[in-house]
């Protein structure tokens, strides 16, 4: 789906994306919040490196942000970050 974001610009939601703008995050992804305003959610740590393939990592990872139990919604970082892994 693709809407209006900020001054006209057309984003696509719910669709992770590399972040070229802001340094400090590594992803970037376009939802709706609860109001149905278009909100731009940053997540991720540009100087670490995803190791998903190690299964103990994995289960420590998401054991510790709740990734099964309550991700959160979709409008913030947690959320976003344990669809990751």
């Amino acid at each position: 789906m693709i809407l209006f974001w900020g001054q006209g610009k057309k984003v696509k939601l719910n669709d992770p994306i590399r972040t070229s703008e802001n340094p400090n995050k590594k992803f970037k992804v376009y939802v709706k919040n609860p109001k149905g305003n278009v909100v731009k959610v940053n997540f991720g740590d540009p100087n670490m490196e995803i190791k998903k393939d190690d299964p103990a990592r994995r289960k420590s990872f998401r054991a510790r942000h709740k990734c099964d139990t309550n991700p959160g919604p979709r409008w913030k970082a947690r959320y976003w970050s344990c669809k990751f892994w």
